[in-house]
């Protein structure tokens, strides 16, 4: 392990919108909050973050030319009553789905689904990562966060652990990969991975096939996956 999975943070021109959106939707708790970040924080400690991006082009998913990078998968106890209700809050129903299962968009354009689960409120259940190839993206994470892969098949793999977020990677044929800071390929979502010692654990990120981008600041340096996906170190 380098580090442990701090923050899933999700870009939008409307930061305050969008996280009351997901406060309501998912029971989330306000932690910080400035004209450029918002925090949310769940009762199992889960962390949102919503980043200030004024031009973000959003997914227009199904559409391969505007792809989505990551969604969340939230699990509700009531399908339907959880559907109607993200409805009312401005979410907008997407192609896809089957009975167990029913995917949206968030008021940003963001892909997400809600899926029935054992639950007595509104949860969330992993975030996904879209990519080319599932099983070596599956190994970087694991390695990066030290989660174990714990399922590999057709299509996909998994890393999770008990009290942890898990995360799935999901193979699209022909996957875009962002260009960060390209507005015109976005990254959409980004990882906020939280490491003791940014100068120890950088080299090891590199060792893996993780590549250092621009951008930096006085707790956070950013770096992209092999896959393309920005995300950062913060200590």
């Amino acid at each position: 392990m380098i580090g442990t999975l701090r923050t899933v943070v999700l870009d939008a021109p409307d930061i305050k919108g969008l996280a009351a959106f997901y406060t309501e939707l998912a029971g989330l708790d306000e932690h910080y909050a400035d004209d450029e970040w918002i925090t949310l924080k769940a009762a199992d400690g889960t962390r949102l973050g919503f980043q200030l991006a004024p031009d973000l082009v959003p997914p227009r998913w199904p559409d391969p030319a505007y792809p989505q990078q990551m969604h969340l998968d939230l699990r509700v106890p009531d399908l339907a009553a959880a559907v109607e209700h993200a409805v009312k809050l401005g979410a907008t129903r997407l192609p896809g789905g089957g009975e167990t299962f029913t995917v949206l968009a968030d008021p940003a354009g963001h892909p997400f689904c809600l899926c029935q689960g054992e639950v007595d409120s509104a949860a969330i259940a992993d975030v996904a990562i879209d990519c080319a190839a599932a099983s070596p993206l599956a190994r970087f994470y694991s390695e990066l966060l030290g989660l174990p892969v714990t399922w590999e098949g057709e299509g996909g793999a998994m890393i999770s652990a008990e009290g942890r977020l898990t995360v799935i990677f999901q193979e699209i044929a022909d996957h875009r990969a962002p260009q960060w800071p390209d507005p015109a390929h976005p990254q959409q979502f980004h990882l906020d991975v939280e490491v003791a010692d940014v100068e120890e654990a950088e080299p090891k990120v590199l060792a893996l096939g993780g590549t250092r981008l621009a951008g930096e600041g006085d707790n956070w340096r950013v770096y992209a996956d092999p896959a393309g996906h920005p995300f950062c170190l913060v200590w």
